[in-house]
């Protein structure tokens, strides 16, 4: 019993001096910077973000929804909680604990368009990221960069865009103490382990050991690469004119269509049945090809590569066929992995899974 009282009055003690946003830092660092290798998104981007949304864990959303980044519902099909924001009664997701909510918010701008272009920017480029933040509409608040380039100095946030997720672990102080894990063979504790080793391994998966740099850009994911064939190495089995520039998307062989040409004068050109290349490109019947269209000259994949897994619609009206175009994905795959009827038109802010469930596990 003494042992016991000796513990806590030194927790007490070690914390007593500690700031509520220097306890939020400590407890969610090494999640932040397990992010910043799964996503991209600096680490000290998403902690300043979340000191701000969340009053440092303590606003009603945090505390009752576990939504530290105040993400709305959109198309969300979980929890909901409803909090007067730029309106009256907004409706808010919820989640089963912080941890989800860190992910859904690198997530969200991992995968939406308007936010792109940041991930360009290095992860070290904090005061990029967060004017890039305000510039793509995230917050409507003209002081937005400023108050999160003055949370990441102030609190020298951007130590963490520099760290291993084991150096960020070593870096919480000693009076962490009072949130150790759940104890024995318990299955908080389980599950505990299971996610720090799972956030160990991320820097493993994302990280050049060339270049020493994050390479889990969804702009690097999503590039195209060149497609060389040789004439020496062709054979019945590569059926592609030599005479043009081929491109490859998600490892599928496609050319961009200049003006004049029809889907039967590519097909011709390339030696395929008409109808096999308008299957190739998801379309019942031949249609106007306007000149830059992508059209695949090999049938697209069941899904996308590891790292790209869904998309958001960026407006409403986007149609499904161009969103399995852009990523060289089969339209009925995604209809099939979505359980999307044939006559679904996507609205914005919906979710596309591009992987299948099972694949976008981690290991």
């Amino acid at each position: 019993m003494k042992r016991i009282l000796f513990i806590l009055s030194l927790v007490l003690l070690l914390s007593a001096d500690v700031s509520p946003q220097q306890q939020y830092i400590d407890k969610y660092a090494p999640l932040a910077v397990s992010e910043m290798y799964r996503s991209g998104v600096p680490a000290s981007i998403t902690l300043a973000q979340g000191l701000l949304e969340s009053r440092y864990g303590l606003s009603r959303l945090a505390t009752e929804g576990n939504n530290h980044f105040g993400i709305k519902c959109h198309n969300w099909k979980g929890k909901k909680m409803y909090h007067d924001d730029d309106a009256k009664g907004e409706c808010f997701r919820v989640y089963d604990d912080p941890e989800q909510s860190f992910l859904d918010h690198s997530d969200f701008l991992r995968y939406q368009d308007r936010y792109k272009f940041l991930f360009d920017l290095k992860t070290t480029d904090y005061k990029g990221w967060a004017n890039g933040l305000k510039k793509a509409g995230y917050a409507t608040d003209p002081a937005y960069p400023s108050k999160l380039i003055k949370l990441i100095e102030d609190y020298s946030l951007q130590k963490y865009d520099k760290m291993t997720v084991l150096q960020a672990e070593a870096s919480v102080p000693a009076r962490k103490v009072e949130q150790s894990p759940a104890k024995g063979g318990s299955k908080a504790a389980k599950k505990d382990k299971k996610r720090r080793k799972n956030r160990r391994s991320m820097e493993e998966k994302y990280v050049d050991d060339t270049q020493k740099e994050i390479v889990a850009s969804p702009n690097r994911l999503e590039a195209d690469a060149d497609t060389k064939i040789s004439r020496d190495k062709a054979s019945e089995t590569i059926r592609f004119s030599l005479s043009r520039e081929l491109r490859s998307r998600n490892g599928v062989p496609y050319i961009l269509s200049t003006s004049g040409e029809t889907y039967a004068s590519v097909a011709k050109a390339n030696n395929l049945f008409l109808k096999e290349l308008l299957r190739y490109n998801d379309l019942a019947a031949e249609e106007t090809l306007l000149p830059g269209t992508v059209v695949y000259l090999q049938p697209k994949k069941a899904q996308t590569e590891r790292g790209l897994d869904k998309y958001i619609i960026a407006e409403d009206g986007e149609d499904l066929r161009a969103v399995a175009q852009r990523f060289g994905v089969k339209l009925s795959s995604i209809r099939k992995m979505n359980a999307l009827a044939s006559g679904y038109v996507p609205r914005e802010g919906d979710t596309i899974l591009l992987r299948k469930a099972a694949a976008r596990k981690r290991k």
